[in-house]
């Protein structure tokens, strides 16, 4: 049966928390950048971004401000006050989607829309309503406006029954039906689809209160959980047809980043194998005595 760890070794091993704590997190920004390098060709994508802390163990204990000189002879170390900082660790804050605008591209594909502005595409998935900025659309089989990935767009609420917030038509309801042989299909600013026969609908492009209580689900879509952060004033966003909206990531600034949190990464553990060596052979001359 293996001897249990000593109080020292047991000490040595809570003190490794500090550069772990700083892998791990490191480990979670690598991830983050590699999957917007990964999305940096995918319309519409918005990248995410990490935001770190340090936590200072210390502060939950407090610390007196009173200085506490020695009655010796001084040296360096006797006015060395870390107040904690050899306890701390780094622990991520979390993480937010940038939603900046991306660069808008010329398709020729009546069918394509870019958005600019702050508002969202609104379609019907398996899953339940969703919204989107990726709009390169097209029609199904059955004359329905869908995404790329056969999600039918919904058209848009009637402002009146929206601030109401009741006796809104369903979802089913809301799909876009376009006639047989309807010809060449325009969309101008407004999201308003129409043919040579006059107007057909109006695509629903949906703002919110906080735009940074949505939540992605992967697929481009994001989820929005409350109704109340549905935005009812003007609608603000602009509709261009023939155009799709390019991902913001700058593939070479985050190749950039992620290289160097890569190497930070590596550093870390290096400096974990080092301070576990130093601690073992600690511990084990120590024993000899």
């Amino acid at each position: 049966m293996r001897a249990p760890l000593n109080k020292s070794r047991r000490d040595d091993l809570k003190e490794l928390w500090v550069p772990l704590s700083g892998a791990i997190a490191q480990q979670r920004k690598v991830e983050t950048i590699a999957n917007n390098v990964a999305n940096a060709n995918t319309p519409g994508f918005k990248k995410d971004q990490i935001v770190f802390k340090e936590y200072l163990t210390q502060f939950e204990k407090g610390y007196e401000q009173d200085l506490d000189l020695p009655h010796k002879e001084w040296k360096p170390e006797d006015f060395y006050r870390s107040y904690g900082a050899e306890h701390a660790k780094v622990k991520v804050d979390g993480s937010f989607t940038d939603f900046q605008q991306g660069q808008t591209t010329p398709t020729g594909n009546p069918l394509d829309v870019a958005l600019k502005g702050k508002g969202f595409i609104e379609v019907l998935t398996p899953n339940g309503v969703r919204y989107t900025r990726k709009g390169n659309l097209s029609i199904n089989p059955a004359g329905l406006l869908v995404t790329d990935g056969g999600n039918p767009v919904l058209s848009k609420i009637d402002p009146a029954l929206l601030l109401a917030g009741e006796n809104l038509p369903s979802p089913q309801e809301r799909t876009i039906q376009l006639p047989q042989n309807s010809g060449r299909l325009a969309i101008n600013f407004q999201g308003e689809l129409s043919n040579s026969n006059g107007k057909i609908s109006d695509l629903s492009i949906v703002e919110f209160n906080d735009i940074h209580a949505l939540k992605k689900e992967g697929n481009s879509f994001y989820i929005n959980e409350k109704f109340e952060n549905i935005s009812t004033a003007e609608n603000k966003t602009a509709v261009y047809q023939g155009f799709i909206e390019q991902s913001n990531v700058n593939a070479i600034q985050e190749m950039s980043e992620l290289i160097k949190a890569n190497r930070n990464f590596e550093s870390i553990q290096r400096v974990i194998k080092t301070y576990d060596t130093i601690s073992g052979k600690g511990v084990n001359e120590i024993a000899k005595f």
